[in-house]
């Protein structure tokens, strides 16, 4: 019996599948591998999953420690330059950019438009905007099963 504070309602014995790790009421997994960000989102998408949505200081602290190299997660303005949203459709309420980001590259050409979003993982786990096609492990969430 545990008490989950997102929802606040009391959840009972909710598991995740081998290889999963679970937090509060959802299971994550890291991949072993690395691919663009589109790649990382099908890969979650066929594990049930989709890459993770960060919603709360205590899901980022807890990545923080799971993470330990730039990972991809759910994050992109691929649709309007500057508007930033979760692969759930969910509104971006906290976040935890690293200074002076998202940039979009600052205009440099060979970093080209940078509209998917890495973690860096470790004690600072901010947020990078960097290019979608860049070559990063991922991060998948579903919620955890009864």
């Amino acid at each position: 019996l545990n008490y989950d504070h997102q929802s606040m309602k009391l959840v009972f014995g909710t598991t995740c599948p081998d290889g999963w790790t679970k937090f509060c009421c959802s299971c994550y997994f890291l991949s072993t591998e690395s691919g663009s960000w589109t790649e990382g989102r099908e890969d979650c998408r066929t594990r049930g999953a989709d890459l993770v949505v960060i919603d709360s200081a205590e899901e980022q602290a807890f990545l923080s420690e799971l993470i330990h190299k730039y990972t991809w997660i759910g994050l992109n303005d691929r649709d309007e330059e500057g508007t930033w949203k979760w692969v759930d459709g969910t509104p971006l309420t906290v976040t935890y950019w690293a200074s002076n980001n998202p940039n979009n590259g600052e205009g440099h050409a060979e970093w080209g438009e940078e509209d998917c979003v890495e973690i860096f993982g470790g004690q600072s786990s901010e947020w990078n905007d960097i290019s979608c096609e860049a070559s990063r492990q991922w991060i998948c969430e579903k919620p955890a099963q009864p």
